[in-house]
């Protein structure tokens, strides 16, 4: 039963869970849907896994572009997880929507959660509280693939309906249409060295090297790559990331974002 996984991922966390879940299914091959929505969106796979952040609360918009262009065979099993540092708030039910229409339905969706990355709110948690997460997804990976196996359907991991609901409505449905130009709060400061990573780690392209330093085209996905993989911590977001301890996953490498 040959299963293909789609994930996004900025700072590493959708990675790691697609990969384990894929050595944990096996005869699963994993794609990042930065590229796969550039061309041709089609599997034929019998299981179709998503694998994404929560942003908002809500859907990565890259994430909804993927739902509406992807074609799976019929009968494919379609399941999705997401990712995120506190409250999840609705990405799972938002996914489930997108789909539907398409005569695709979501079967069922889990969560996992991993360590926050949003710099502009708050730093890295400690080293040792990582550990303790990443411990804990080896463990929840396990018991949704065995739920993938048995194709198990009507799940749905998003926590506290009421307040996820609500957080939804509040911020991401109030705020999405503004992430694209969010990119206009970045700010790079004169530690730049001009070496272009943060370019190859932006997924959509939003970053152009200018006279060696970055400048944004205002298609962001706000996903803070930039931010969080520039080597001597150039890019800022406002004023508020400064000195703020920065996050990507201990296991994944720059080149593994860019690739």
């Amino acid at each position: 039963m040959k299963t293909t996984i789609y994930y996004f991922s900025a700072t590493g966390n959708s990675l790691i869970v697609a990969r384990d879940l894929a050595k944990e299914l096996g005869d699963a091959e994993v794609l990042p849907i930065a590229k796969a929505i550039k061309g041709n969106a089609d599997t034929g796979s019998d299981a179709v896994g998503i694998v994404f952040p929560a942003y908002m609360f809500g859907l990565p918009l890259i994430v909804v572009r993927f739902l509406k262009a992807l074609k799976v065979k019929p009968g494919a099993y379609v399941f999705a997880v997401v990712t995120f540092g506190g409250i999840p708030g609705r990405p799972l039910t938002l996914a489930k929507k997108i789909p539907a229409g398409r005569g695709m339905e979501l079967a069922s969706g889990f969560g996992v959660l991993m360590p926050g990355n949003y710099t502009p709110l708050y730093g890295a948690i400690s080293e040792e509280k990582q550990r303790s997460m990443f411990d804990a997804e080896k463990k929840h990976v396990k018991e949704i693939a065995d739920a993938v196996r048995q194709r198990k359907t009507g799940i749905i991991e998003e926590g506290h309906i009421i307040a996820g609901t609500l957080l939804k409505l509040l911020i991401y449905e109030a705020g999405a249409s503004q992430i694209p130009n969010a990119d206009k709060g970045f700010l790079v400061t004169d530690k730049c060295t001009s070496c272009g990573l943060c370019a190859k780690v932006c997924p959509v392209s939003d970053i152009v090297m200018t006279a060696g330093r970055p400048v944004w085209q205002h298609h962001c996905e706000h996903c803070m790559a930039c931010l969080q993989w520039c080597p001597v911590e150039a890019i800022q977001y406002k004023k508020s990331t400064v000195d703020r301890k920065r996050y990507h996953h201990p296991a994944v490498k720059a080149a593994d974002i860019s690739a």
